[in-house]
């Protein structure tokens, strides 16, 4: 049965210190909107197989700007796209809307969540994590933390990661923690979080990934991710 795909590209550029959406500006340079992280997540995503839906979550506003930046990638595939919320889990339910009917219906097992803030997931790690998800019932990428330390600078010991995208679940467990979450009125801070509160028995594995999976939240990353691709 194949999987579901979900893009969060609802933010902002406040962090970055751009007045658009971060994830609209090219990382290459060259001023081509495709080399946008939304591009570049978009043109990974499209290549998963097994796919059967893709859905692009969008900030109010950013329609435009997002069609202009995905229509010359589809060729003859079609990515539905909804408007976000004010946060993280709103877009996620948002996205949930969409796919209800297919998941109701069956036909569609497994849905991956993934922050288009994250330009360098790789299909591989898509595939990973929806394989995961169809085994165990969940899953997460997780790369070592390096480099910590607490308030007076001491090193922090032991083995430390960072929770990353996509995040992969079953599509049917996932639809009914986020109907629990709506009727509680319960925000999560992540996927897996609302899992963890309203689905207990669903075990999440987490699936190891590495540092080169960034987040693009501020200047420095954008020059990060940029370097990255070069």
């Amino acid at each position: 049965m194949p999987a579901a795909l979900v893009l969060l590209a609802a933010g902002s550029g406040t962090r970055v210190g751009a007045a658009a959406n971060k994830v609209l500006l090219p990382l290459d340079g060259s001023g081509d909107p495709a080399s946008s992280a939304l591009g570049l997540s978009l043109r990974t995503a499209l290549e998963v197989p097994d796919v059967h839906r893709v859905v692009l979550v969008v900030r109010s506003g950013d329609e435009e700007a997002v069609a202009a930046v995905a229509q010359p990638l589809l060729g003859e595939r079609e990515v539905a796209m909804v408007t976000g919320g004010e946060t993280r889990h709103a877009s996620e339910q948002a996205a949930l809307g969409v796919l209800r009917a297919d998941i109701e219906a069956g036909e569609i097992d497994v849905v991956a969540i993934h922050d288009t803030a994250r330009p360098l997931a790789t299909p591989d790690l898509y595939t990973t994590v929806i394989g995961v998800a169809r085994e165990h019932g969940g899953a997460i990428p997780a790369a070592p933390l390096t480099h910590l330390s607490t308030r007076d600078l001491q090193p922090v010991a032991g083995a430390l990661v960072g929770v990353q995208t996509p995040q992969a679940f079953r599509a049917a467990d996932l639809l009914a923690a986020y109907a629990q979450a709506a009727a509680d009125g319960f925000d999560g801070t992540d996927t897996g979080a609302t899992l963890e509160r309203y689905s207990p028995g669903v075990r999440i594995v987490a699936v190891p990934s590495t540092q080169l999976n960034l987040k693009v939240t501020f200047a420095d990353d954008l020059r990060a991710a940029a370097a990255l691709l070069s």
